[in-house]
């Protein structure tokens, strides 16, 4: 383990907030909790803050920041409060801390994540959109502050440790020596053997539902059109320096196989291991030493066997439209995010249909190839187009 580290994790709440918390518990003299954020659920951010001894808390508005003092209930003193999106970033920013876990769902933990990275912290992503929609600001900071990037995302992480990377965690300008491929592997989500005639009928709870992994709504509807492994084709393009061309996705229900590397030999290097998302962040904390988990070890003779297959584009065209927006460029890769969280969040509310959300996210993608290109410059740049594309995709009568 590199040092002490004095972890905020932002997203603290989230599936991946909470794996986090219990793998830092099991490391009390190397792992400290600096400061946690979320968005909503102040009763279990106050318990968290209690629990951790965090010093710092950040919540988005001041009605949070009231509902997290009512909650509060813990022995000692009552941890700085800090409010609103510039204080997250700050916060990311900080010298008390030297490790930001970014696991803020969505276009919303961009600019904290960033942050991070402009400041040299250890950032370990798991915030895919980050690279989606600024992929090249992203890496650009990474690379001119020194700052360790360390993916979280179960397929990048296996990916990173299949990878010669000798011990370094950075940004890379090339593919790395030796490689001709890089395999995602996805489990196909809970509709992969459903009639197509059916997939109109499906309601957010059977979307919500994913075979393997415990995920939040959001994400697991994402998994569910297989969006999620576009964006992360996306990202493993920006973290690896990988064309899209030499970047594959094989549908592998068992979910044991995360990644695997194809080198120029002939040779796959897979990593294997239980769908437990503390795998890849005891691995992140650790790097480059690893840690206990607390997750339990594969037993090969149980599982029995391990099924791919080539994804179905007619059944996930989320996947295709997620390539033509990685060859068509930045602002294309922004538009598919943006309106795949509009359509996404139209449909938990009931007023959109599943196969709809396909429809909104090609109609926006069509929408900005048609207008004047666009600047890309900065993180301003990036949420202009960002908040454009939500009020276009807003407007299809989504209502």
């Amino acid at each position: 383990m590199t040092g002490f580290q004095r972890i905020a994790v932002l997203g603290s709440t989230g599936s991946v907030g909470e794996s986090t918390l219990d793998v830092i518990a099991r490391y009390p003299e190397q792992l400290r909790v600096y400061a946690l954020s979320a968005y909503s659920r102040m009763d279990k951010l106050a318990l968290q803050a209690a629990a951790t001894g965090a010093e710092v808390v950040v919540v988005p508005d001041a009605a949070a920041a009231q509902r997290f003092r009512r909650a509060w209930a813990g022995t000692g003193p009552m941890p700085q409060l800090r409010v609103g999106a510039q204080a997250l970033a700050d916060t990311a920013a900080d010298p008390g801390c030297t490790t930001v876990m970014a696991a803020i769902v969505g276009a919303a933990g961009l600019p904290a994540a960033l942050a991070a990275a402009q400041a040299g912290k250890r950032v370990l992503l798991a915030n895919k959109e980050a690279l989606v929609a600024a992929g090249s600001l992203f890496m650009a900071a990474v690379r001119q502050s020194g700052a360790e990037l360390l993916p979280i995302d179960s397929e990048h992480n296996a990916i990173f440790q299949c990878l010669p990377q000798g011990g370094h965690a950075g940004a890379p300008q090339r593919p790395a020596e030796g490689v001709r491929k890089l395999i995602l592997t996805a489990s196909g989500g809970p509709f992969r053997r459903m009639d197509l005639e059916d997939l109109h009928q499906v309601t957010p709870a059977q979307a919500c539902a994913h075979p393997n992994w415990s995920m939040g709504r959001k994400i697991s509807v994402d998994s569910a059109t297989m969006v999620n492994k576009g964006l992360e084709v996306i990202e493993a393009h920006w973290l690896f320096a990988m064309p899209a061309d030499r970047i594959e996705v094989v549908i592998h229900p068992q979910s044991v196989v995360h990644s695997m590397v194809e080198y120029e030999d002939g040779s796959v290097l897979a990593q294997l291991g239980q769908p437990d998302m503390r795998t890849p962040i005891a691995y992140g904390l650790g790097f480059p030493q690893r840690l206990r988990s607390g997750v339990s070890p594969l037993d090969f003779a149980r599982l029995g066997r391990l099924d791919f297959e080539a994804p179905d584009l007619k059944r996930f065209p989320c996947l295709a439209l997620s390539y033509a927006a990685l060859r068509a460029g930045q602002a294309a890769c922004i538009t598919l995010n943006a309106a795949n969280e509009v359509a996404v969040a139209a449909f938990l509310e009931g007023r959109l249909p599943y196969t709809w959300i396909a429809r909104v996210i090609e109609a926006a993608l069509e929408w900005q190839a048609g207008r004047p290109s666009v600047t890309l410059d900065s993180l301003g740049d990036v949420l202009s187009l960002d908040g454009q594309v939500r009020v276009f995709a807003g407007n299809l009568g989504l209502a």
